[in-house]
């Protein structure tokens, strides 16, 4: 009977020892993070969490690994909570690592994009742009003679690490931009010029069914020699000059920066943001037009004209249903 009840407690005690390590949470109330580097054994990784006050025991963690097996991921981990084992090595194994989410609409430009890499906690805007002139390596296929990466940061959401460097996270968004770019069938002898009028067309117009349209007419004028006259290069001129007032000023149509497309014929010499798959599609298969000129109007669509006449009442008819 003594026997009976000596194993009786031993069990009992056995099994509350278990339960304190393996379901019992435990960890840090505050934020804590752990970087498990890669090639870290999984010996190495309890010991690493032990230390670091996220689990009870490494011996514990390891008999976990032994019954339930699978495979640690490398990365930042974020806890911040006291949970149970069970839980953390589900993490490990998922490889829910710790990120922070960068989001890139069409039409961002590279200081558009710079200034959501530093609101998201991943660098200065300056650090970002700096490497965004630097490396057009990361392009040259594309065009070997960019000033930046501007047009071949491609509109996503982003994950990255806290630690994530520019090269790493613009290396990331150009990637993002080939994949697109070979779905689309984009011709890399004819990429630059395609971007460039892709960002255009981006800027121009909200109406992913018009931009073919606004495509076809800034490709007749090109035709005719006609300078494009289109308000965001004009825009893009004077941010890159740090001299953009929140408007146009007459001023600003007189700059001599050669992306004025109001005293330049021709494309600008780079794209002026990041186009996105309409975009991008509008400028690789443009509609066939006739079209010269177009305007918004109060309904946020596009009226087309043939004749300098007919795009002069067109404006009128929108000033007019502004006021």
């Amino acid at each position: 009977m003594k026997f009976l009840a000596t194993l009786f407690l031993l069990a009992v005690i056995a099994a509350a020892a278990f339960a304190y390590l393996f379901y019992l949470p435990f960890g840090p109330s505050t934020e804590t993070f752990i970087d498990i580097a890669t090639g870290t054994s999984g010996t190495a990784i309890g010991q690493q969490l032990a230390r670091s006050g996220v689990i009870r025991s490494p011996y514990a963690f390891d008999l976990m690994r032994a019954q339930k097996g699978g495979t640690l991921k490398a990365g930042e981990y974020r806890f911040d909570h006291p949970a149970p084992l069970a839980e953390v090595y589900a993490r490990l194994i998922k490889g829910d690592v710790y990120t922070r989410t960068v989001t890139i609409p069409e039409g961002f430009n590279l200081f558009d994009i710079s200034q959501a890499v530093e609101t998201a906690g991943l660098g200065t805007r300056a650090d970002f742009l700096a490497a965004a002139r630097q490396h057009t390596e990361l392009i040259s296929s594309y065009d070997p003679k960019a000033r930046s990466l501007e047009g071949y940061l491609f509109p996503d959401t982003y994950h990255f690490s806290r630690r994530a460097t520019p090269l790493q996270m613009l290396s990331t968004m150009v990637r993002r931009f080939r994949q697109q770019a070979a779905l689309l069938g984009l011709n890399p002898a004819h990429a630059a010029t395609t971007v460039i009028l892709a960002s255009l067309v981006e800027k121009e117009v909200s109406q992913p069914s018009e931009r073919p349209l606004v495509a076809s007419v800034f490709l007749n004028r090109l035709a005719k020699s006609m300078p494009l006259q289109t308000d965001p290069t004009v825009i893009y001129a004077a941010l890159l000059e740090n001299r953009y007032r929140g408007t146009i000023y007459a001023s600003d149509l007189q700059s001599q920066s050669p992306y004025n497309t109001y005293r330049h014929s021709g494309l600008p010499p780079g794209p002026i943001c990041s186009p996105g798959v309409a975009a991008l599609r509008a400028a690789i298969s443009p509609a066939k037009s006739d079209f010269l000129y177009f305007v918004s109007d109060a309904n946020g669509h596009s009226r087309f004209a043939t004749t300098l006449k007919d795009h002069a009442a067109n404006v009128t008819q929108y000033r007019a249903a502004k006021h």
